[in-house]
């Protein structure tokens, strides 16, 4: 444990960017300054965000007070697909240097450009966000995130590159191959979604090795939800630190906030250059701070593409500063659109995966499955016994009985539960892909 308790040393403030340590009058006066720029840049260069403001009847000149961003309308997910591929850049098609997008799982993907100096940026507040979570210059980053037109990946390389580190860029898949370079190369970081680490752990321990040997004293993971009990399972399961990292390829991609490692309590959100707010899913209201609602970002740096007020439909709470002067948003359990309503009940797969993971008996490697049965929505949970575990036929009866029991009582649904064995639930080399929706073939 001597890497890992190292690792959580406070550095020292020369070691950090004046900006983490500034004031709340100094952030708030480097926000309302960057504010009014990007409120400008957009309005007067991308024809969505003049119409909508025109219709809104407010301009750039009305903002004099951060509080008047609220006078200002949303952007959505929808928008930004609606005018796709180009059409909410801000600047001339041949000053993007680079163009990243979405998944694309529902209709078109999201398309988001960069201009050089968006692309440094980005840099400096990957590096910075690495930095945060224990990343010392000279360290080896063994990168896991997928490459390509995810964001993930090419984000996480060239932070760590700023930062001064060795960066291996393995990207995701080809489990072994992970196994070996980890071994063999000898990384002080992985950046990783939680799933796919768990894959990780499951091929070290089927080639006979133990997880807590490795080298590894940092895991810096995101891109999809993770529970409290997930980063126990973790950080029990490879004795490093568990650190959260977001981002969205909408707002810039990962590195937009981040865990400092000095006390795991929330992602300090890098606000000279985002501007948070968190609303009322229903009626657009913005909420006090520590009051738990959508999460609504703006940004006021960006210059390829800007975004001004775009719900990311991630759910959380702003929080006070802690390691560092930025207000903090607490860990991301769910979003407001993977919400299932299952017979009138509100569920997220976080709910269940809490309950999963405190079970020695099951392994956090699970699927849930809705499906239609006549006019009503049923819901299954695929799970597989922890490694390990030898469980007879009466032995799974009585944990999928137990698991039943607890979702009926902590969230509310009445589940089927099928108890499966390790490796039947198919693994996930980026997003794990935890629902499985049917009810739309009925």
């Amino acid at each position: 444990m001597t890497g890992v308790d190292k690792r959580a040393q406070t550095p020292g403030a020369d070691a950090l960017d004046a900006i983490e340590t500034a004031s709340r009058d100094e952030i708030s006066a480097v926000q309302l300054e960057r504010l009014k720029w990007s409120l400008s840049h957009a309005y007067e260069n991308v024809t969505h965000y003049r119409k909508t403001f025109d219709d809104a009847g407010v301009r750039p000149e009305d903002l004099r007070d951060l509080s008047d961003l609220a006078k200002f309308p949303f952007i959505t997910k929808t928008d930004l697909r609606d005018h796709y591929p180009f059409g909410l850049f801000a600047v001339p098609r041949d000053k993007v240097v680079r163009i990243h997008a979405s998944s694309g799982t529902t209709g078109k993907p999201t398309v988001v450009g960069y201009t050089a100096r968006d692309i440094e940026t980005w840099s400096d507040l990957m590096a910075r966000s690495i930095r945060a979570g224990g990343g010392r210059p000279g360290d080896i980053v063994h990168v896991a995130f997928g490459y390509g037109l995810f964001t993930g990946g090419l984000g996480a390389h060239y932070g760590a590159e700023r930062l001064g580190c060795t960066t291996v860029p393995m990207s995701g898949g080809q489990t072994e191959k992970q196994v070996q370079l980890i071994t063999d190369f000898r990384p002080d970081i992985i950046m990783v979604t939680p799933s796919y680490l768990l894959a990780i752990a499951d091929e070290i321990e089927r080639q006979g090795l133990d997880p807590r040997e490795t080298s590894m004293s940092v895991a810096l993971m995101g891109a999809e939800p993770w529970t409290e009990t997930m980063r126990h399972e973790i950080e029990k399961r490879f004795a490093l630190h568990a650190v959260d990292l977001y981002g969205l390829s909408e707002v810039m991609g990962p590195g937009v906030s981040c865990e400092c490692i000095e006390t795991k309590d929330g992602l300090h959100i890098w606000e000279d250059h985002f501007y948070p707010e968190v609303i009322d899913p229903d009626t657009g209201a913005v909420l006090p701070d520590g009051e738990r609602g959508e999460l609504v970002w703006t940004s006021l740096s960006k210059e390829a593409f800007p975004v001004i007020r775009y719900r990311s439909r991630d759910l959380t709470r702003l929080l006070p500063g802690t390691a560092r002067s930025m207000r903090r948003m607490e860990k991301v359990t769910g979003r407001s659109d993977d919400m299932l309503i299952i017979r009138g009940v509100n569920v997220f797969p976080t709910q269940i995966e809490a309950i999963i993971v405190a079970d020695e008996r099951l392994a956090p490697h699970y699927q849930l499955e809705v499906d239609r049965e006549g006019a009503l929505d049923s819901l299954s949970v695929v799970v597989e016994t922890a490694a390990g575990a030898s469980l007879d036929a009466g032995a799974r009866n009585s944990a999928a009985q137990e698991l039943q029991h607890h979702i009926k009582s902590l969230v509310g649904v009445t589940a089927a539960v099928n108890i499966v064995d390790p490796g039947t639930v198919a693994r996930s080399q980026g997003k794990a892909v935890r629902v499985v929706d049917r009810r739309h073939l009925v």
